[in-house]
């Protein structure tokens, strides 16, 4: 009897902290897959709709290094830099937050997830982009980042869009 009261207090300690389901973003862009993925994956891609200042080193380990400010030094205050964990040309790119921007207020939960973007071509000009982000846990800090990424994630796959719409 012990076993079992020991059992079902270690699982619901444990689903307190468990991670939930990601937060799943998607948006068909009016391009071909090849150049979504240029939009992802080059200094220039990053900065024609992401960010002012970018640059990414695209393979496993590299970085992708951003900043929202004109005039943001990427390694300075402003800058965000992830590190590619897995990516497969024209078709997945995951990555982790390592470096948020001073003030940024879940600094110390970002760490905690990752994202993981999948690339899918529709036919030859339309790709659709699906953005998971996983990681997140019930605790407090942990939900309110979701719901800042959350509405943040569909703003970002809009600004994709809106690149490709007027070219």
């Amino acid at each position: 009897m012990n076993i079992v009261i020991a059992l079902l207090l270690t699982s619901s300690l444990l689903q307190g902290g468990a991670a939930l389901d990601p937060i799943v973003t998607e948006a068909v862009v009016d391009a071909p897959v090849s150049r979504v993925w240029e939009a992802f994956t080059t200094k220039a891609g990053l900065e024609s709709w992401m960010a002012v200042n970018g640059d990414i080193d695209p393979r496993v380990g590299g970085k992708m290094r951003v900043s929202h400010r004109k005039g943001g030094d990427l390694d300075g205050d402003t800058a965000i830099h992830q590190t590619i964990l897995s990516i497969d040309p024209e078709r997945m790119l995951s990555y982790r937050t390592v470096k948020s921007p001073a003030g940024f207020p879940f600094a110390a939960t970002i760490g905690q997830t990752w994202t993981v973007i999948y690339f899918e071509p529709l036919d030859a000009g339309r790709t659709k982009v699906t953005v998971k982000m996983l990681g997140y846990s019930n605790d407090t800090e942990s939900q309110k980042m979701r719901a800042f990424f959350d509405g943040g994630n569909k703003a970002t796959l809009d600004a994709l869009v809106k690149r490709f719409a007027t070219r």
